[in-house]
């Protein structure tokens, strides 16, 4: 590709030097600079305001070969912090908009927009890219990356990662004042999965303010979220008890949600119920800082670039960040669990009783793992079985009296394993029965 003379000079000297932590097998050349113009494939996940600050830092340091995914388009409130917008893109696609006001800025980067999901790309497309870079505002989505990465491994004879199928993930999140990077290499350290107890519990408003006296908007959405939604959302299939998990991306749910909030606030003359905040509140999500922002961007840039060129030593593993009084940033190694029920690439032990029932086996797997409606299958007898599935109406209504039913009288034996699909990876766990005596 190419460039003018001095476009990339101050990328070269990092590049044409040996520096006190480089990495063993640098090798200082002008040629190094191809790693980041020709040869490296980036794919940002997230156009928000991490992700506007990443395509930006990104596309500064000299990669010139970018993806970016994100299913949203842009709304007024965007404006303040996703610099990368202007008030005529107001309804557009995210990704596209800041693809094109990239490549305006930055001729040489080429940023290839996906307006989509990103459960909607299969794992032929996340294994074309070389390193990727999470801006998410979304714990799930978070943990559907990971599976995926995690499903790309392979692993030789001894079942050791091989080191090639490693897709490492830089990850950067922020809370306000607050924030973190953190560099995670699949198989090696610390996924997202082994580090959930990181994540803040959401905040809960107690149940008799919801119910008798609410005096907040949020108290009117948490009171359709809790005690409405499980009664009269009209997405339940018909004929089935089991409730519907809440899609905070559906607009479809959001809007009930919002029209349900909105007439319970009518009725104690309560205001400032929006969509933007009914989503909010679904969600989890906490008012971006533009600053946070731009300061946890530069730290995941930094990590891909280290990365990439290995002319420095990358973190190890996780740095928090926080300027709420003060600027204070703590840098530790965060281990990994051995038992994780992503990355161990083994079976997650199930201990039950005789009684146990397959209903309260999936209770448990929403509860200790934040699963949102698993799938469970089993292969007994040699034969692989369908334990129950919700998604599709016809196998469920086949499959709900096995939620009555004992793993014993299922026919899952001490040592079998049951295995287990959820919306929150997209690969599937195990869990292997262990009765006790």
């Amino acid at each position: 590709m190419e460039t003018a003379p001095h476009h990339w000079e101050h990328v070269n000297k990092l590049l044409t030097r040996r520096g006190p932590f480089d990495v063993e097998g640098f090798e200082p050349s002008t040629d190094n600079l191809s790693i980041l113009t020709e040869m490296s494939r980036i794919l940002v996940i997230g156009a928000g305001g991490l992700g506007c600050e990443l395509l930006k830092d990104l596309a500064l340091m000299g990669f010139c070969h970018i993806d970016v995914i994100d299913m949203d388009t842009i709304d007024i409130s965007n404006l303040n912090r996703q610099f990368l917008f202007r008030p005529s893109d107001v309804g557009k696609p995210k990704a596209q908009v800041a693809a094109d006001a990239i490549h305006r800025r930055i001729q040489t980067c080429q940023v290839t927009p996906h307006f989509c999901k990103i459960q909607d790309k299969s794992p032929d497309f996340y294994n074309e890219f070389h390193i990727l870079v999470c801006g998410l505002d979304s714990i799930a989505a978070r943990r559907w990356i990971n599976g995926m990465a995690i499903s790309l491994l392979q692993y030789d004879e001894d079942g050791n990662v091989e080191e090639g199928s490693i897709k490492p993930i830089v990850d950067g999140g922020t809370e306000g004042f607050k924030g973190n990077a953190r560099v995670i290499l699949p198989g090696k350290n610390a996924c997202i999965e082994c580090t959930m107890d990181l994540f803040p519990p959401q905040i809960n408003f107690p149940l008799c303010t919801i119910a008798h006296t609410p005096r907040l908007p949020e108290h009117c959405i948490e009171y359709v979220r809790l005690l409405t939604w499980s009664k009269d959302n009209p997405f339940k299939p018909a004929g089935s008890d089991e409730d519907v998990v809440i899609d905070g991306d559906s607009p479809d749910h959001i809007n009930w949600i919002y029209e349900k909030a909105q007439e319970r606030a009518n009725e104690y003359n309560i205001l400032g119920v929006t969509y933007r905040l009914t989503q909010g509140v679904i969600k989890h999500i906490i008012p971006a800082v533009a600053s946070t922002n731009a300061v946890i961007s530069a730290a995941c840039a930094m990590e891909v670039f280290k990365m990439a060129t290995m002319c420095a030593t990358g973190l190890n593993n996780y740095m928090v960040f926080n300027d709420t009084d003060g600027i204070y940033t703590y840098t530790f190694e965060y281990e990994r669990k051995e038992d994780c029920l992503a990355c161990s690439n083994k079976p997650t032990i199930y201990k039950v009783t005789r009684s146990t029932l397959l209903s309260t086996f999936r209770t448990y797997l929403r509860d200790v793992y934040n699963m949102k409606s698993p799938a469970l299958t089993a292969t007994i007898d040699g034969k692989n079985k369908t334990l129950y599935l919700d998604s599709i109406p016809s196998i469920e209504e086949r499959t709900r009296k096995n939620l009555d039913c004992t793993l014993e009288a299922l026919g899952l034996r001490d040592g079998d394993e049951i295995a287990v699909g959820d919306i929150s990876s997209p690969k599937p766990m195990s869990f292997r029965i262990q009765y006790s005596l």
